[in-house]
């Protein structure tokens, strides 16, 4: 009799060298966006650059108000000691006010979302507090702390920790309904399920408060360098405006926009080590 075998599917040898379909158009993605994160900054910069020299060019702005990019790169230039010293003050008192609004403010926060009788009781309170023009404030924090960074460390903290409270209140009070119901499932104590599952839930909430009270602790301390400071940016363009050279407030006013950027990115940063899952589950971008 004829035997008869049956086909087996043809298959080609593994190999070391065998990747998956997908991996070199991933690869190439990445690098794309590591260039793109890079690039479109500085395109976005130069552009400003351009309209800032075309406007003070045009004359379209009085020239002692805008004057030209080149003027204020030559006045940093010229006192470059001066100016990084100013800067390092304030930005010394942005991260001092920072830290300590972002412990307030989280602990606040975590009182919220805590009890509802102090959510009631607390919640008109900070909002009205959050209302008061802080620049109105200025006059009578000198007279309560002097002059010097007491002042200026306070008017730091009025402006960033609302945003705090609200955001660390908003992500204790809105866990993932499915997490909940797992830690209930676990018969879990309150301070478990805080540490493992509520806290954690909400971190991302957290951080969104964080970068949204960063620059404003930056606006903070330039408002009190202007009524109390001895020193830093805020001090510098209130000076060098008062006399006309505009050039070097501007340098200053640049330098704190570029404090802020770096302070922003830095807690991007943190944000994107300390929370590796939430860019994975939460966006395609």
């Amino acid at each position: 009799m004829t035997e008869v075998r049956s086909a087996e599917p043809a298959t080609e040898p593994a190999t070391a060298d065998t990747v998956p379909a997908g991996a070199p158009r991933r690869a190439v993605g990445a690098r794309a966006a590591g260039a793109g994160a890079a690039l479109l900054p500085t395109v976005g910069l130069l552009i400003a650059l351009a309209v800032w020299w075309l406007t003070a060019r045009l004359e379209l702005v009085h020239p002692a108000a805008l004057p030209p990019p080149g003027d204020v790169l030559t006045a940093f230039v010229d006192k470059p000691a001066r100016m990084l010293e100013h800067t390092g003050d304030t930005m010394l008192e942005i991260l001092i006010g920072f830290a300590l609004s972002v412990v307030a403010g989280v602990l606040i926060g975590l009182a919220l979302a805590t009890s509802r009788t102090v959510e009631r009781m607390f919640t008109p309170l900070l909002v009205a507090v959050n209302a008061v023009p802080k620049i109105t404030l200025g006059p009578l924090l000198v007279v309560a702390f002097g002059w010097g960074q007491k002042p200026i460390l306070t008017m730091v903290f009025l402006l960033c920790f609302f945003p705090i409270v609200l955001s660390t209140a908003t992500g204790l009070t809105t866990t993932p309904a499915d997490l909940a119901e797992l830690v209930r499932s676990w018969n879990a104590s309150r301070w478990q399920a805080f540490r493992k599952v509520r806290f954690p839930a909400a971190l991302p909430q957290i951080f969104v408060g964080l970068k949204v009270g960063m620059p404003l602790a930056a606006i903070g301390a330039v408002i009190g360098e202007f009524q109390a400071g001895e020193g830093g940016l805020g001090y510098v363009i209130q000076q060098y405006a008062g006399v006309g050279d505009t050039a070097t407030a501007w340098a200053a006013i640049m330098l704190v926009a570029l404090v802020s950027i770096l302070l922003y990115a830095a807690l991007a940063l943190i944000e994107r080590l300390a929370l590796p899952w939430v860019r994975a589950t939460t966006s395609s971008r």
